[in-house]
């Protein structure tokens, strides 16, 4: 089995990259998934960062308010990192559980971890894709998707190394801001060339 992570920054096409190769018949799975996952209600991460960052971070019905969350952490970097002390571990730990009960034959695994390089995990896999775009098409894609200010997309995307970096030490890199068609063929390329390794 070929175990793949795809990563990329903020906005930059993962999720529609994930979901074409998934559609090709890899098996996929996304961090971001597993994460809001390991803070749900009841969960021990939840309970970890109501302790760490105080009601403030709870809505009403004791669930986490991200947007609230979000605030805090992505204008203090210390903060940042005792959060991602919370999530991180238990999200990996379910990574590799995942690989583990994969059907026998699976040839082709890919998750989907936004974080890999920033998290230091990027030697647990065979091959690493990144998802790229330029940076004014990614801010421009944050501000949209998250109805953020420039200022607080900015933000964001300081909160994750430069792209240009995870370029450089990718495996292999789908660029998403040349059309659905250039994407969808990059990662077809990817999917056969991986598929046979």
């Amino acid at each position: 089995m070929q175990r793949v992570a795809l990563t990329g920054g903020i906005a930059s096409g993962k999720s529609y990259c994930l979901a074409r190769f998934a559609a090709h018949g890899a098996a996929t799975i996304d961090a971001d998934a597993l994460a809001r996952e390991a803070v749900a209600p009841g969960t021990a991460g939840l309970a970890a960062i109501g302790a760490r960052f105080g009601a403030a971070v709870l809505a009403s019905d004791g669930s986490l308010d991200r947007p609230a969350l979000g605030r805090i952490v992505f204008a203090d970097s210390r903060a940042r990192t005792a959060l991602e002390a919370i999530v991180h571990p238990e999200v990996y730990r379910r990574i590799r559980e995942w690989y583990a009960n994969l059907p026998a034959g699976t040839r082709l695994a890919i998750a989907d971890i936004p974080l890999l390089f920033e998290t230091g995990h990027q030697h647990d896999f065979d091959d690493v894709i990144v998802a790229a775009c330029n940076r004014e098409e990614q801010v421009r894609r944050v501000m949209a998707r998250d109805d953020l200010s420039h200022a607080d997309a900015l933000a964001r995307l300081a909160a994750q190394w430069p792209i240009e970096e995870k370029v450089k030490r990718a495996g292999r890199v789908i660029w998403t801001d040349r059309g659905f068609a250039e994407t969808d063929a990059q990662v077809r390329d990817a999917y056969d060339a991986l598929s046979v390794a």
